[in-house]
């Protein structure tokens, strides 16, 4: 756990909730993410997220610090999700929103950040493209940069069923994408 981290929980135990704001700011994105991709419609993303918050704010007297507060925030995000996700019973559709990110930067000629942007929509594409369960993981797993053990803490999925979801997710998405792979151009020596 960053000390960073440490420092805002003890504030937030020691009477001062202004402080879950600022951890509140610090993992909304990846929070949202989780939820989005376990219940594919953005409102209810946004209400589980929010159900997670609130959890987590509830429950933080309870946090031991024996993982990242990261890893306790993602698992109480995981779990609300899966319940909404039972109660609502809905039926998982493909996203097809993009998110758009900014990746450039002032050296890089213009034909490249379009590159670089249109092979960013490319590997979202694709990841929403996969099952819930494999998009999540590589979310976690390459976007977040979560451990394999840390992915095991926050969905309660074993290490090997962790490791062979990501490899099948990985060599779906090698199928997807090779197509950039071919079309990237060779660099001269």
């Amino acid at each position: 756990m960053s000390q960073q981290d440490h420092e805002y929980l003890e504030k937030i135990k020691n009477g001062n909730p202004a402080s879950y704001a600022i951890l509140v700011d610090k993992y909304k994105s990846m929070v949202y993410t989780i939820c989005l991709k376990i219940l594919r419609d953005s409102d209810d993303a946004q209400d589980a997220a929010q159900e997670a918050f609130l959890k987590a704010y509830q429950q933080i007297h309870q946090f031991q610090g024996k993982s990242k507060f990261s890893t306790w925030l993602y698992t109480i995000t995981y779990r609300t999700a899966i319940s909404k996700f039972k109660e609502n019973k809905i039926q998982i559709f493909p996203m097809n929103k993009h998110i758009s990110e900014n990746y450039t930067t002032s050296a890089t000629p213009q034909h490249e950040q379009l590159m670089v942007a249109q092979q960013e929509m490319y590997v979202k594409r694709a990841i929403d493209n996969l099952p819930p369960t494999e998009a999540l993981l590589i979310t976690l797993y390459y976007i977040d940069e979560n451990t394999v053990r840390e992915i095991h803490e926050i969905t309660g999925m074993a290490i090997t069923n962790i490791k062979i979801r990501l490899f099948r997710a990985r060599k779906k998405l090698e199928r997807q994408l090779k197509f950039l792979v071919e079309a990237e151009p060779k660099l001269a020596h």
